[in-house]
Formats: C-alpha cells, sequence, structure tokens
C-alpha cells in the first residue's frame, strides 16, 4: 500500500526535528541545550482543514498516512491520490487529495464538523462519537515475561531523538521473533502512535506482527489507534486509564502497563503473557 504521489515543497524549508538553543545552567554557567523543535501540523483533506496538531517535524509523510488510517479517514493507503507537504510562515500543511469515493465520504464527514476539532477527536458533533467503536483485534502473538523486557529495551534504545534533546514520546512496534523494532519519535504521544501507523503501512509491516510499546501513559485514543493498527497487545512505561482498560477489554487487546524491565503489570487479556 503507497500514496499515489507524495511531494515537499522548498519555498519555505522545513524546520530541523531539534535546534540548539542557549541556555544557563544552576551554576550560572552559558551554554547550549539540543532542544525537540514543534510546529503547529495542519491536516487538510480536499481543501479543508481537519484538524491541526503541535508535533516534531520530521517523518510527516508517515504522520499524514498514519493519522489518516487510525481517525478512520481512509481504510487503505491507497485512498490518498497526492499528499503535498507545504511549510509556510506558520506551520506546516500536509495537503492530502482522495480518490472520488473517499473524497465523497469525507465530504460527507466535514459537513457534520461544528467547530475547531483536535488531536484524537476529529470531527465528532456528539458526546457519544468520543467513544467509537474500536475494530476487534485478533491475538496472534504470545510473549513472555523475558519478551515484554526485550520490547522496553529496543524502544529505549532506538529513541535517538529523546537521547539528543530529552524532551520526545516514542512508540514502537517490537517484533520479538527476530527481535526488530520499527520506532517514531514526537513531541505528542498521539502524534508519535500516528508516524508509527504511517510508517508500518509504508513498510507493509501488518501490526499483528509485533508489539506496540509506548513511553507515554496508556490513554483511550492510544487503544483506538492500536486497534485500528491491528496490534493486539500494547506494552507502556506507564500506567492506563480506566477508560483505556474498558476499550482494550472490549475489543481483544492485551494491556501491559507500568513495565520496567521485567516486572509490569497486566490489565486486560492476560492470556497473551507467560512467564517463560
Amino acid at each position: 500500500m503507497h500514496v499515489s504521489s507524495i511531494e515537499a515543497h522548498d519555498d519555505v524549508p522545513l524546520p530541523a526535528a531539534s535546534v540548539s538553543m542557549a541556555r544557563v545552567d544552576s551554576r550560572r554557567l552559558s551554554g547550549e541545550r539540543v532542544m525537540a523543535e514543534e510546529s503547529p501540523i495542519a491536516f487538510i483533506y480536499e481543501g479543508t482543514a481537519l484538524a491541526v496538531v503541535m508535533a516534531t517535524p520530521a517523518d510527516l509523510a508517515d504522520l499524514a498516512l498514519g493519522f489518516s488510517l487510525t481517525e478512520g479517514i481512509i481504510d487503505d493507503a491507497s485512498e490518498i491520490e497526492r499528499l503535498d507537504i507545504v511549510a509556510g510562515t506558520d506551520g506546516i500543511d500536509l495537503r492530502m487529495w482522495l480518490r472520488p469515493e473517499s473524497g465523497r465520504r469525507f465530504k460527507s464527514r466535514q459537513r457534520r464538523l461544528i467547530g475547531p476539532t483536535g488531536c484524537g477527536l476529529c470531527g465528532i458533533e456528539r458526546l457519544s462519537e468520543a467513544n467509537r467503536h474500536s475494530p476487534a483485534v485478533d491475538h496472534q502473538l504470545r510473549l513472555t515475561t523475558q519478551q515484554i523486557g526485550q520490547a522496553i529495551e529496543a524502544l529505549v534504545s532506538s529513541q535517538t531523538l529523546n537521547r539528543e534533546t530529552r524532551a520526545t514520546h516514542a512508540a514502537g512496534l517490537y517484533v520479538p521473533n527476530n527481535r526488530t523494532i520499527i520506532t517514531r519519535e514526537d513531541v505528542g504521544r498521539h502524534n508519535a502512535l500516528d508516524k508509527l501507523a504511517g510508517a508500518l503501512v509504508s513498510t507493509t509491516t501488518a501490526g499483528s506482527a509485533g508489539v506496540i510499546v509506548l513511553t507515554s501513559r496508556i490513554s483511550v485514543e492510544m487503544v483506538q489507534k492500536a486497534a485500528r493498527i491491528g496490534a493486539g497487545i500494547i506494552v507502556a512505561i506507564s500506567a492506563p486509564t480506566a477508560l483505556a482498560v474498558r476499550t482494550a477489554d472490549s475489543c481483544g487487546i492485551t494491556l501491559v502497563g507500568i513495565a520496567r524491565g521485567h516486572e509490569f503489570e497486566i490489565f486486560t487479556h492476560p492470556g497473551a503473557i507467560t512467564l517463560y
């Protein structure tokens, strides 16, 4: 699956993902620190802006594709005919044009928008829509205690931007059979997971092939996005919310939180985790 055409316009260059800035330490010594950049990123479909998020200006094609998939704008990457990444003085536009049928579906959704939208709850008009249905996920993996520790270690080791800045979240898909991980980083946890979703599609990697590993807390939106990706297990360094647990339970996802090495807590569907 792929986007038919991706084009980056360089009239205004894209900002770097990190930048060195002056600082003074506790002893009043001057120096510099590398900081993560964040920029306003607008998701624009068929000429209509759907949402604006603050995000790290890197892996933007992955972000556009992953956001479109996890928010239900599209069901397949081929529905996006063209993506233009356009930087301006106020931020960056991710301008997407959809195939005719997908475009009509988006226009129908767009007519229901009643105000500004944000990450995770885009284009809804009723409170009941916040608790949107998540697809059921089939468990194709079993994890051992040791593999959970390996997944966390692999995620931490792959966080190159966070090692530089100490300011970004990460989301990864860890494949236990070959101990590989695909990782994306961002100042926003939702954005990191959306970037991962886009990267998986771009590399034709099935979400069910691995375990989603997160540096952040597990909110309901993170579970909903993981379900759209098709992953049956989520492992996170932090804890889940109560609604995230209920949502994971209903769609069949095994939720593992507060993972520190070989110590962790299982909140849903514990049968996917073995002791050895």
